[in-house]
C-alpha cells in the first residue's frame, strides 16, 4: 500500500467513539436535556419540535387524568431515565405508563425495569431509532405495549404493538370506527387521526371531551359519577 493510500485510509476511517461508563452517565447534570446511555455511548438528542411537544403534552395530560382518576398507576414523560434492565440501555421515552402492580419500579431519579406502556413520538431524526433500535430494546425488556406516533408531514400515522405469547411485538388493530383501545390501560382509547397534523398551529382535541367520554364508560367508577361524566360529555360535544 502506498503512502498516499495509507493517508487516505486514515482520513476515511471513522474515529472510534470513547467508551463512557454508566457511572459517567449518572454524573451528567440534571438540566432538562434528553440524554440516553446505550452500549457505552452517551447520546444527547436535539430539542423537540413544537408539534412533537404538543402531542406529548396532549397524551400525558389525557392519559394521566384517566389513570389517576381510576388509580391505575403512574404516567410520566421525558426527560426521565428508564433503565430497561440492569446491564441494558438507559432510554428516555416520550411518554410511559407504569401499572399499579407492574414490574417496573420508580424512584425519584429513574424508572427501573420495563414500563407497561411506552409511547415514542417520531422526530425527523428518530425514525430508525424508534422503529428498529428502541423497538427491539423495548421488546427485549418486556414492555407490554408500544405506540409509535409519527406526525411528520406526509407520514402521519400511529402504530400500536402488543406482546404475543412468545414475547414479540405484534401489531394491535384499530377498530372499524377509527378508535384504538389501549390493552394495558383498560378503557383508555385514542383516535389515530388526532395526530394527522399539518403544522404546529393545528389543534389537538380538547382533552376534557375524550376524557369525559372514557370516564363515562369506566367500570371502576360509581354509577352516579359515570352519569355525571356522561352529561359532561354531552355538554362538551355540543
Amino acid at each position: 500500500m502506498t503512502t498516499a493510500a495509507v493517508d487516505q485510509s486514515k482520513r476515511t476511517k471513522p474515529a472510534a467513539r470513547p467508551y463512557r461508563s454508566y457511572e459517567e452517565y449518572l454524573t451528567l447534570p440534571n438540566d432538562g436535556r434528553l440524554v440516553e446511555w446505550v452500549d457505552g455511548e452517551i447520546i444527547e438528542h436535539l430539542p423537540a419540535t413544537t408539534t412533537h411537544q404538543n402531542i406529548v403534552i396532549f397524551l400525558v395530560s389525557l392519559m394521566r387524568a384517566f389513570v389517576e382518576r381510576l388509580a391505575l398507576g403512574r404516567v410520566l414523560a421525558a426527560p426521565l431515565e428508564v433503565k430497561l434492565w440492569p446491564e441494558g440501555p438507559s432510554r428516555e421515552p416520550d411518554v410511559l405508563f407504569v401499572a399499579q402492580n407492574g414490574p417496573a419500579r420508580i424512584d425519584d431519579k429513574r424508572v427501573m425495569g420495563a414500563p407497561d406502556l411506552i409511547i415514542e413520538v417520531v422526530s425527523p431524526g428518530s425514525v430508525t431509532l424508534d422503529r428498529i433500535t428502541r423497538f427491539g430494546e423495548y421488546e427485549r425488556a418486556g414492555v407490554r405495549e408500544y405506540w409509535i406516533v409519527d406526525p411528520r408531514p406526509h407520514q402521519q400515522q400511529a402504530d400500536f404493538y402488543i406482546r404475543d405469547q412468545g414475547g414479540r411485538f405484534v401489531p394491535a388493530p384499530v377498530d372499524d370506527d377509527g378508535v384504538y383501545r389501549c390493552v394495558v390501560i383498560p378503557g383508555f382509547r385514542v383516535r389515530p387521526d388526532w395526530f394527522h397534523l399539518t403544522g404546529p398551529d393545528d389543534p389537538l382535541p380538547d382533552t376534557q371531551l375524550p376524557l369525559a367520554g372514557m370516564l363515562a364508560d369506566a367500570s371502576g367508577l360509581p354509577d352516579d359519577l359515570r352519569d355525571a361524566y356522561r352529561q359532561l360529555a354531552r355538554l362538551l360535544g355540543r
